[in-house]
């Protein structure tokens, strides 16, 4: 398959899937028929060109990394919003990788309901649209005959979903609990080594592991959005985050984290969703874990998802759940998925 690709977001997680396509370029097409031009990029704060002989993709990238505007290649058109390269590349796959919203989803649901609605496939990692309108935006998908791909919304590139599409096709869940937060996990775990939360905090900022506004992180909103994509995915729900019960960390003091070592535990922040009947009941709070429990010991800013399954009981996925590559990698296998059809 030939991929006619238009960048919607050209920062972290679009340049990581860059990488990938430039380093994996030969082994794509041996391995899996996959070919690509890049015909479109859009971004914020690197610009907007659009190509139809396709754009230099090394160039772009290395234009972006420097912080200079796209605008400085060659192009047929420049300046364009995002949603008209949606809407005027010719592109059949959209990667959608601009900013989270969770209260409306905008930008990235305009976007990626516009690509949808012309006919293009999409991947993204943006939770918003998929936390909020995913029974939506699959029907519109169906309609249309292509695919949307959504892996990189949670546990990055760590396989969660595609499990169950591939080697657990036909196991059925009936629970989910986890850690889906690199920032919390990230915190409490300082916070054992005797740090308070204000100065664990401040130096999941000094490293990059939390925003200069980390309310999304430590008040579990980010943890709520994931395991409403989980619960509607794999457990057949229909939720939206603001429906999660969710209590973050800010109020978790190192007596406490402390405390609970001491009691042979250690307090997490836990996403979790379960079948109760008819209904789910979805909920992020941090609790005390016992060491016994594999959740207990992922420390820093590993994620990890336990399954309860029918076919093989518990198990647990433990992996990277953000970073630059690990996201970008997520993009590469959802466009790999489309790719063998």
């Amino acid at each position: 398959m030939i991929f006619d690709l238009a960048f919607v977001g050209f920062g972290t997680v679009g340049r990581g899937l860059a990488d990938l396509l430039l380093e994996k370029k030969e082994e794509l097409r041996k391995k899996y028929g996959m070919e690509y031009r890049v015909v479109a990029i859009s971004d914020i704060r690197v610009g907007s060109i659009l190509d139809y002989r396709g754009i230099d993709l090394r160039e772009a990238l290395r234009l972006a990394e420097a912080g200079t505007s796209l605008e400085r290649l060659p192009a047929q058109e420049k300046g364009l919003s995002a949603i008209e390269i949606v809407r005027e590349s010719p592109s059949n796959a959209i990667v959608e990788v601009t900013w989270t919203n969770i209260v409306d989803g905008e930008p990235g649901y305009s976007h990626i309901k516009t690509a949808l609605s012309l006919g293009k496939h999409v991947v993204t990692t943006n939770k918003g649209p998929i936390s909020l309108y995913y029974r939506e935006l699959m029907r519109l998908a169906d309609e249309k005959n292509v695919r949307l791909k959504f892996k990189g919304t949670v546990l990055s590139g760590t396989p969660a979903f595609n499990l169950f599409d591939g080697a657990l096709a036909g196991c059925s869940v009936s629970s989910i609990r986890g850690i889906v937060n690199s920032t919390s996990n990230y915190i409490l775990t300082e916070m054992e080594k005797g740090l308070d939360y204000e100065d664990a905090l401040k130096e999941a900022q000094r490293l990059g592991y939390a925003e200069a506004d980390p309310t999304m992180d430590v008040e579990g909103g980010d943890a709520a959005a994931k395991i409403t994509i989980l619960s509607n995915v794999l457990l057949g729900a229909n939720i939206r985050p603001d429906m999660v019960k969710r209590k973050g960390i800010s109020s978790i003091t190192a007596e406490e984290v402390l405390g609970a070592k001491k009691r042979g535990e250690r307090i997490k922040l836990i996403a979790g969703a379960e079948k109760r009947g008819g209904a789910i009941k979805a909920e992020v709070s941090p609790v005390p874990v016992p060491v016994s429990d594999p959740l207990a010991n992922i420390m820093g800013v590993t994620n990890a998802l336990t399954f309860e399954t029918d076919c093989l009981g518990n198990f647990t996925v433990v992996g990277p759940g953000a970073g630059r590559r690990a996201t970008g990698y997520a993009l590469l296998t959802d466009l790999i998925s489309i790719a063998k059809g």
